[in-house]
Formats: structure tokens, sequence, C-alpha cells
């Protein structure tokens, strides 16, 4: 069995690996961690393990296996095994809150739980209230619960169980896609959804070979990880490269000098924050071929700024948790700053106005995509599902316009847009500016009422920290904008800021910022009126 885009009916996810034993590429090196590498024979034998482990367990086909794992050989080891008996691994963030990780639970009713021992305290009343619950720990004390390695062994030897025979339409993962508001959606994902971005996006736009070594800053838990760290190496045969904990410049920098990846995945966030670095420019990035970014656009200015200290392109993309991946992309080829590239083959693109119908070149309207990698609906989410999941194409919340040279440029959100005096104006285009000013790292800008006016606010990030005049600073700031944009697409309101809310994978929420401000303008009335 392959986990290719076509082919047969019948299909199992965790096939991705066994090629790889079958191709003579057993003792290379599947994954690297900061203390060794773990081969593709010792990869298939945990992965073995835990199928097994499962099925001795009495988990059933579709029952499903919940992972607060962060990135280590034990992540793939339970996703593939999972899946390989037929169980359904659901990963979720393991830096959320512990009222999620409740949801979670009973959301997906699941009866297993894989958790890092270093979320056991926090967990403790969770775990307590379930205690038909299976807890396996990763990493430190298990203390009444399994620890992995018992579970797994040594994880030596063990010949690769064969798949359970699935349908490449039977559920096969989730993954939790956070909203804008309420509790995050269980994303349900089908066997063949991998192999989709696998022969669309890694084959034709990252052109990946059994020679590149993986390096991703967003962790395995997330769809954009998941496969620059999980699915797209493994399809080739090529190394991924694992790190605990927080990714952070410095962190980040000395994995690269160590490992000297051939392909680099991040965030417009990150990649931001690595530009600022003293010292930057001496990190060794010659051995990267090709950088990656997603989850929000990447500012033209932050791109030019890294290739100014590192050398290398970045592909900026588009993809969702939907989709699984990037559908949008920039390519070596074809590099546009400041935009999201053209669609990515396999997967087309339509832009829409609020009536649904077709706008023409230039003209923003909401992104829909249609594409096989797709997920199949929302868990517990019948309305959520009508609304985005229109037949064959999907309603990203993404505004667009594509240019005269057919490539996508972000306008922000659909609920991001602002109106201005009767004009839309799109805080991608403001930020974009903002960014351009040698002074400012980040931007993030929204809506705001003044005296029931439609006005535009600025959080701005610093290059060099908190500005020395700050009013002198907005002011050049609006001039700026006023210079390089339209006239009224400019900040009416700035405020310096260290940081931004964002997701956990950097993108900002702007909706956040909206609802400070809401608060504070409720504020400000209330002690006005008293």
């Amino acid at each position: 069995m392959t986990v290719g885009a076509s082919g047969s009916e019948r299909l199992n996810a965790s096939t991705l690996l066994d090629g790889n034993l079958e191709a003579g590429l057993a003792d290379e090196p599947a994954l690297l961690t900061g203390s060794r590498a773990v081969s593709y024979r010792e990869l298939a034998s945990l992965v073995s393990a835990v199928a097994s482990y499962l099925t001795e367990l009495g988990v059933e086909r579709e029952q499903r296996v919940l992972m607060i794992l962060d990135d280590s050989p034990a992540f793939p080891a339970v996703f593939l095994g999972a899946m390989r008996m037929g169980a359904v691994p659901v990963p979720v963030n393991p830096m959320d809150r512990v009222d999620n990780y409740a949801y979670y639970l009973d959301d997906s009713y699941a009866r297993v739980l894989f958790v890092e021992g270093s979320l056991l305290p926090a967990l403790e009343a969770e775990l307590a209230a379930r205690p038909g619950l299976h807890v396996i720990v990763v990493d430190g004390e298990a203390g009444p619960f399994l620890s992995f390695e018992s579970v797994v062994g040594d994880g030596a030897g063990a010949a690769l169980a064969s798949p359970l025979d699935t349908h490449r339409e039977d559920m096969a993962f989730w993954l939790y896609s956070s909203g804008s508001t309420g509790r995050p959606k269980g994303v349900v994902h089908a066997h063949g959804d991998i192999g989709v971005t696998v022969d669309r996006y890694a084959r034709n736009v990252l052109e990946i070979s059994a020679d590149d070594v993986c390096y991703s800053t967003t962790k395995l838990f997330h769809a954009y990880g998941l496969g620059n760290s999980l699915s797209f190496p493994l399809s080739v045969g090529a190394c991924s490269t694992l790190v605990k904990g927080r990714s952070t410049p410095d962190r980040i920098f000395e994995t690269v000098n160590r490992v000297h990846p051939t392909l680099f995945f991040s965030v417009p966030a990150l990649y931001a924050a690595m530009v600022k670095v003293p010292g930057g420019s001496s990190v060794d990035f010659s051995s990267v071929r090709a950088c990656v970014s997603a989850a929000e656009a990447l500012p033209a200015a932050v791109l030019a700024r890294w290739r100014e200290m590192t050398g290398v392109p970045i592909l900026d993309g588009i993809g969702s948790t939907e989709m699984l991946h990037i559908y949008c992309s920039n390519t070596l080829a074809d590099l546009a700053p400041g935009t999201s590239g053209r669609p990515v083959p396999g997967y087309e693109l339509r832009l829409v106005n609020e009536q649904g119908l077709d706008v023409g070149a230039g003209e923003p309207g909401d992104l829909m995509v249609r594409g096989e990698s797709c997920a199949a609906y929302y868990w517990h989410q019948r309305e959520k599902t009508r609304y985005c999941m229109r037949g064959e194409w999907f309603h990203t919340g993404d505004r667009y316009l594509r240019d005269a040279d057919g490539h996508y440029v972000y306008q922000g959100r659909s609920d991001d847009m602002i109106k201005v005096g009767g004009l839309w104006v799109s805080p991608a285009d403001v930020e974009g500016c903002l960014v351009r000013h040698p002074t400012v790292s980040e931007a993030a800008v929204i809506g705001v009422r003044i005296e029931d006016v439609s006005r535009i606010k600025a959080f701005v990030i610093c290059t060099a920290g908190p500005p020395p005049n700050p009013d002198g600073l907005a002011d050049e700031l609006r001039q700026w904008c006023k210079g390089n944009l339209r006239r009224y697409e400019y900040p009416h309101l700035v405020e310096f800021v260290e940081d931004l809310p964002r997701t956990p994978t950097g993108k900002v929420q702007r909706y956040k910022l909206r609802e400070a401000e809401e608060v504070r303008a409720t504020l400000a009335g209330t002690a006005g009126a008293s």
C-alpha cells in the first residue's frame, strides 16, 4: 500500500513508513533529536509496539487516542501506531490550557491519553476524575500511570506490524483548530488526506528527496508542523529534526548550526524575531536550500531582511488545518514578495463577494479552495461544517485579491476588514507598510470606534525596543503610511507594545486586540458617566 493521492481505495496512512524499509533505508536516520538519531528501523519498532499495546488494551476501530505531546520520537510512534491498528490519534497543543485538555478528552471520547510527564501536576484533578482513562506518560516520572518506555520496551527488533485494512475515506486522525471565538474545533481527516499533501505540495513545491534534512519550528501537533516534520520527510526517506520546548531565536540558531537542515520551516513572527537578534547573520544557513513560511502572511520587508541576513529565500504560502497543509504558495522559480504565490498544483482557488459571485482581478474577495486533502467535517459542529464546507469548496475565512500576474495577495481575515469613511481598508496592507519602516519589527492593525466614527489603530513592536519619543514616532508612522498608501489608509492611533496576542503558531489574534479595546472603551465610558 502507498500513501499517494490516487490508487487503491484501501489505504492506511501509517504505511508512508513502509516504503523506506522496503527501499533499504532501515538503518538511515529518520529522526534527529538533541541526543541521538533514530533510524527508520527503530521508528518502525516503536510504531509496532504502540500498535500492539493499543490492540492488547482493547482499543477498537476509530476510537480516539489523545496526544498531549511535544516533539520527540514518541509523537510519530503514537501517531502512526494508533492509525496502524485502526484507532484515531488526536494530537493537541502541549502548551494549551488545562480546561482545554478537559474539553478535548470529553469532546473526543478518548479512552487513551499519551501525555508529557511535565504536565501531570497540572492535570492531576482532571485525571483523577477519569478513572477509566488509560494514561501513558512520556518523559519524566509516571507516578501511578504507565511510562512510554514500559509500553514500547527497548524498541529493538520488533517487526513492523501489518496495518489494519482501512478505506482511504475512513476517519484517520483529528486536529483541533482554534477559531476566533468559542472552543477549538475537531477537524476530522481521512487516511487519504496525508498522501494528497505529499503529492501536491511536498513533491511539487519542495521537491523533497531522501537527501533532505527538515527542521520545523512549528510543532507536530499543528497541521503545518505535521507535514513539515512527519509526513513529508517520511514519504521519501528524508530526515526530520525534533526539538522539545519552545522555539526561540537562540534555540533555533543553535539547532541550525548543529543539524545543518536543507529545508527550514517557520512562521512570520519568528522570522521577524530572528532578524532582530544581534549576530544572527553569523548563523550558518548555507545548508538550507529553501525556507518556508505559513500561518499568516509574510511581510515583504521581513523577507527582504531575512534574505539579506541569510542569503536564503522564503517561500510564503497559505494553508489551513482543514486543508491539512499549504495549498497556495510561492516557489523558487516563481517568488513574488508580499504575496502568497499561486495555487499549488492540484488545488483550485476562487475569490467571491458577499453574494457568492466571483470577483475580477484586483478586486478583494473571500477565498474559497477546492482540493482532495480537505477535512470531512468538524466534529460536533454541524452548523460550522455546513457554513465552511460548501460542496467541493472550503470557505477559508481569509480575504484575498489576485494581482495582474495571478499571485494571491492577503487582505486579512474576512472579519478583520475595516471600513473607514465608507471605504474598505485591508489591515494587511497597513501592517505591511508599517513593517517597511526601518524602526518597525511587527505591527497589527484593527478598527476602533472613536466618538462613533470608525478609525484605524495600530499596535507596533519596534526593532530597538520602546521608542524614546512615542508621540513623535507615531506621527512619523502616520505620515509614512499616508505617503505609501491611499490617504485614508493610515493609523489614526498608534500604540507601542512589546508583544502581540498570538496562536500557538505565532499568528496574531486581532480579535483579542479588538476585545481589549472594547473593554477599554467600556471602562472609559463608565468612568466618564460617573
